[in-house]
């Protein structure tokens, strides 16, 4: 029983934590202090750290919960939601198979057991277990995902661009109000079909060598681009017209997403496409080339360390500048940043742009990123759309790959298919960068060696 004080505490922890209050961990401290053994509290506390990004505490926090009351199973479902983001994946199995036995029919433990099994790369496993649970729930979504991702992984891009259709019953994604019909498999013989950009940058560079697919069946092609990206894309292959916005009344039959070109690829043959040709305007070299002048004689190599930060996963996927500066006391070795965004705050606040030429604060838009590039001897980029675009635009590039990656890398091998000439590092445990950054310096320490 809470004495009044600890019951005014408890309610002052549980406002400050859903209000949002900057004070709310102190909030719960306070509290905790006086009443230690409450195992939802330390739950909660969980959450908020998870929420703020600091992972490890969450994880303290929820052993403590399960310390305290391990027979709860919405807390056991706080637990194993921690367990899969830090990468422990055979506890967090156990843990929703420990639910699964108290909620059989809880479908969100059985996605994220599928989940689990392909964060170890076990691509095969999850995709028997997702088919055997999905005749049972055949309208859930996230298992249809999960199911997809996995497929993805697996290289059974057919199957599973079918099945990442459902991304649109998701809440992630908008469903399209277009005047004209979707496309549907319709003959395109004489037909105008225009096909409507998705979710990332790196995902609009990615997916554009899938246009000659459609071109293929006779089709007038017309892409609608997102500005950022536009110079990069008025000269695709297979693009009969590009643009940012659509003229008005303009003669289209049907339209497309543009991942579901994919679908349209695959449907013949597994083979993956090169990357697509890229537009880079004359005057984004002229940029690039009066930028790189001050250095002739030496290794020229572009670094990216985080993408964007509303990101939900971008957490794991970047780490801090600050790990690229061993780097630039190589010799002969300078290095740019090739970064645009708010981390750059912190960039320039401990001076680090001293040593690492900051290129990307002037950026008008991508075609800037791409002539920049194409200045570099080598391109070093966490997974973000940096590593899309070099990647496309034919310069060296190595991957920073947190252990955990998008399925275009798959879990393991230092090469992928998408991007012939890349090479992929990959971290070894969730959070900790220093093993594979200095795997990525002996590297550069040997290419700097081999052009001496």
């Amino acid at each position: 029983m809470l004495t009044k004080d600890q019951a005014a505490l408890r309610r002052a922890a549980h406002k400050a934590h859903t209000d949002g209050a900057p004070d709310a961990v102190q909030a719960y401290a306070a509290y905790l202090a006086q009443v230690p053994e409450d195992g939802p509290f330390w739950s909660n506390l969980g959450a908020l750290f998870r929420k703020q990004g600091q992972y490890q505490q969450a994880l303290r926090a929820q052993e403590r919960a399960q310390r305290y009351a391990p027979n709860d199973v919405g807390l056991r479902n706080n637990y194993a939601n921690i367990l899969s983001d830090l990468g422990h994946y055979n506890r967090s199995i156990a843990a929703r198979r420990w639910i699964l036995e108290q909620r059989p029919d809880d479908t969100n433990q059985k996605a994220m057991i599928g989940r689990c099994l392909r964060g170890q790369g076990d691509y095969r496993g999850a995709i028997d277990y997702l088919s055997s649970v999905i005749p049972d729930h055949p309208d859930d979504t996230e298992l249809q995902m999960q199911l997809a991702f996995a497929q993805l992984g697996a290289g059974s891009y057919k199957e599973a661009f079918d099945t990442y259709r459902a991304r649109w019953n998701t809440d992630e994604l908008t469903p399209r109000n277009i005047p004209f019909p979707e496309w549907a498999g319709e003959p395109l013989q004489g037909k105008t079909i225009l096909v409507l950009p998705e979710q990332g940058f790196g995902d609009a560079i990615l997916f554009m060598r899938f246009l000659p697919a459609l071109k293929a069946l006779g089709a007038t092609v017309w892409v609608l681009a997102e500005k950022p990206v536009f110079p990069l894309f008025k000269d695709l292959e297979a693009a009969d017209w590009v643009g940012t916005t659509l003229p008005p009344n303009a003669a289209v039959d049907f339209w497309i997403n543009l991942m579901d070109l994919a679908r349209v690829h695959f449907a013949n043959t597994n083979d993956v496409p090169a990357p697509t040709h890229l537009a880079i305007p004359d005057d984004a070299h002229e940029r690039a080339a009066a930028i790189v002048a001050p250095f002739k004689d030496v290794m020229k190599v572009g670094v990216v360390w985080t993408g964007s930060v509303t990101y939900k996963g971008n957490g794991f996927r970047s780490f801090s500048h600050t790990e690229f500066l061993p780097l630039a006391d190589i010799p002969g070795v300078q290095l740019f940043s090739l970064y645009k965004g708010p981390e750059l705050a912190k960039f320039h606040a401990d001076g680090s742009d001293a040593f690492i030429v900051d290129t990307a604060a002037t950026e008008r838009n991508f075609g800037d990123s791409a002539a920049m590039m194409q200045q570099m001897d080598l391109v070093i980029s966490s997974d973000t759309a940096t590593a899309h675009l070099a990647g496309s635009v034919g310069v060296p590039t190595w991957t920073i790959l947190h252990w955990d990656p998008f399925w275009v890398w798959r879990h393991a091998g230092d090469t992928t298919d998408w991007y012939p000439g890349m090479r992929l590092f990959r971290q070894g445990k969730a959070l900790e960068w220093t093993d594979v950054l200095a795997e990525v310096g002996t590297a550069l320490r040997a290419r700097i060696g081999d052009r001496a």
